[in-house]
């Protein structure tokens, strides 16, 4: 298939919309609020990617574009049904349900947030760009590897600035164990195979829902072990 044409750097892109509704829930939202932590870092990525995207970085923008936005769409549509009193995704279930509790750090909600987006999400948004392009997901294997090289350069940053102190090095501490549980490269690896799974599972819609409807409810899982309460790290002395 041919690809798409290259988009001005000046042109306003729909990335930039997405931005703009992060931005709004990052003033509306209490800073300790789960929610607002994760939206925060997922905010910064994005902000990234419309950097590349005006700089001519990708070398298809449009594609580029069009995951972004099916992608962060997911998440945006999750907040909303929850502040609706909607049912979200279970994927997103237990950030909502946490996101609160004061037993929970930041460092958990950032990761829980991360492993509903990356683990369920992505792998929806890349099914959802083919439709919208008519490409099958090897046409969209570099924006797919340039997106999640930027979310996996960011999770050091993450972990460097959510960490509650140099106690955390302290291999009893349990969120030590927490961090050591979940990786985002594998959880980015994982959400490319359950794509090319699902794309090649779309002729069978029943096969194809019951697929999406286990990968829901594990990354679910995952992401209530991840918001498990934690008691607070020792003060030094």
């Amino acid at each position: 298939m041919p690809r798409c044409e290259q988009v001005p750097p000046a042109v306003d892109t729909p990335v930039d919309g997405v931005v703009r509704r992060m931005r709004a829930l990052d003033a509306a939202l209490h800073p300790r609020d789960g929610v607002a932590v994760f939206n925060r870092v997922y905010l910064a990525v994005t902000e990234t990617v419309d950097r590349y995207v005006d700089t001519g970085w990708f070398a298809d923008p449009y594609a580029a574009i069009t995951l972004d936005v099916r992608f962060a769409r997911r998440y945006l549509d999750a907040v909303d049904a929850a502040a609706r009193d909607r049912r979200a995704p279970a994927c997103w279930r237990p950030l909502f349900q946490f996101r609160r509790h004061p037993g929970v750090r930041p460092l958990q909600f950032a990761l829980a947030g991360i492993n509903a987006h990356i683990g369920h999400d992505l792998a929806l948004a890349v099914v959802d760009t083919c439709r919208t392009l008519d490409c099958a997901p090897a046409e969209l294997e570099d924006e797919f590897d340039t997106v999640g090289d930027l979310l996996v350069s960011l999770e050091e940053r993450i972990r460097e600035d959510l960490m509650p102190g140099p106690d955390l090095l302290q291999i009893a501490d349990p969120l030590t164990h927490l961090l050591g549980s979940w990786s985002l490269e594998r959880a980015r690896d994982a959400a490319w195979t359950a794509a090319r799974a699902l794309w090649a599972l779309r002729g069978l819609p029943d096969l194809a829902g019951e697929f999406t409807e286990r990968l829901d409810t594990a990354v679910g899982l995952a992401g209530r072990m991840l918001l498990t309460p934690l008691a607070e790290p020792p003060l030094r002395v």
